[in-house]
């Protein structure tokens, strides 16, 4: 199936891709696989939610007088699958007692922080969108997701997953597709769907660098480092530098992404492979930032955030389309030097045309 297929909703977007999943449901260890199944089930249950109740193209609220600084809410689900859940942390309050309350008022503020600072983006609508999120969702729940309202984090289970709020760069990932969601609104399938998720895995990633400080040669490039539980061989759900090698696991399989148009996958499942095909553009974002040095946020950051939100990005844009509007988006801010040459040879080293 192609990009012109019906696609699905894009406003619940999950980190874990669902390959990986089938594998853990495919499992030989039954407790193993029964988390999986549910998980599997659960993230499939909410997709066909969303699909029936979300109205898409959200519009943009009146700008908030206080647009300029995060408004955070954390909830708790106590192991349950209601949301919001009960209340627990607001924006002005002391540390939690609860790490993972912290974890996600930390990292709801981290990704505020990047879009204000850098782009001059007041919270995910640009209008100050107060930012909500749930902690200890469902039991053993090995997911995070934005489900167009609100951050939603499983604790994992302590064996293949750790607790969803500890890599920035998932919660990054996942409020990014809110902002593809109020911009872009790229659809959720095919080539435009790897799209989506790979802008958020680009965003995610500089989240992380900004808030760590690094610079485009000291940033480890992987989203999802420090997720993967003691059980598991990988570091990471997915690898920039070098797509394919995040993870090799007995359980969860081999990293299917691939790195260049050369070994792009040709599937129906995973949505025409969102997750999967997301490995090119991702690698063409790494060899630029790398390319040109410096802070990844600065230049070759500024470059994707002008594409994404300058009204050019048709929803169905194909990786062609995308690096196009890259090439001229570079021509505008920084004219003919290093950035549009850097660009071209990037996208040129996957395989994707630009012309």
């Amino acid at each position: 199936m192609d990009a012109k297929a019906t696609p699905v909703n894009p406003v619940f977007c999950t980190i874990v891709p669902p390959h990986v999943l089938d594998k853990l449901a495919q499992a030989e260890d039954s407790e193993r696989a029964e988390r999986g199944l549910r998980t599997i089930e659960h993230d499939a249950l909410q997709r066909t939610r969303r699909r029936l109740t979300t109205v898409r193209g959200l519009p943009v609220a009146a700008t908030r007088s206080d647009a300029d600084k995060p408004n955070r809410t954390i909830y708790d689900a106590k192991h349950q699958e209601t949301l919001p859940g009960r209340k627990v942390h607001s924006e002005n309050d002391k540390p939690s007692k609860d790490a993972s309350v912290n974890r996600a008022h930390a990292g709801l503020g981290a990704t505020f922080d990047l879009y204000l600072k850098v782009y001059e983006r007041r919270s995910i609508d640009n209008a100050g969108l107060p930012l909500d999120a749930t902690v200890h969702y469902g039991e053993n729940y090995d997911n995070a997701f934005w489900d167009g309202r609100r951050m939603v984090f499983g604790d994992g289970d302590n064996d293949l997953f750790l607790d969803f709020t500890i890599p920035v760069d998932v919660i990054g990932h996942e409020l990014t597709h809110g902002v593809t969601q109020y911009t872009a609104n790229l659809e959720y399938w095919g080539q435009s769907g790897a799209l989506n998720e790979s802008v958020s895995d680009v965003f995610g990633s500089l989240i992380k660098q900004y808030a760590l400080g690094q610079n485009a040669s000291q940033a480890d490039w992987l989203i999802g480092a420090g997720l993967l539980g003691p059980n598991v061989t990988g570091e990471a759900l997915r690898s920039m530098k070098a797509p394919g090698t995040a993870y090799d696991d007995d359980v969860l399989g081999k990293d299917p992404q691939p790195a260049t148009m050369d070994d792009y996958v040709k599937t129906s499942r995973d949505n025409g492979g969102v997750h999967i095909n997301s490995g090119i553009p991702n690698h063409a974002f790494y060899l630029l930032a790398t390319a040109l040095g410096g802070n990844a946020w600065e230049r070759a950051g500024h470059i994707w955030y002008d594409v994404l939100t300058g009204g050019q990005l048709d929803k169905n844009a194909q990786f062609a389309d995308f690096a196009r509007l890259t090439v001229a988006a570079a021509r505008a801010r920084f004219g003919e030097g290093d950035e549009l040459q850097s660009v071209l040879k990037a996208w040129s080293q996957v395989g994707v045309p630009t012309s």
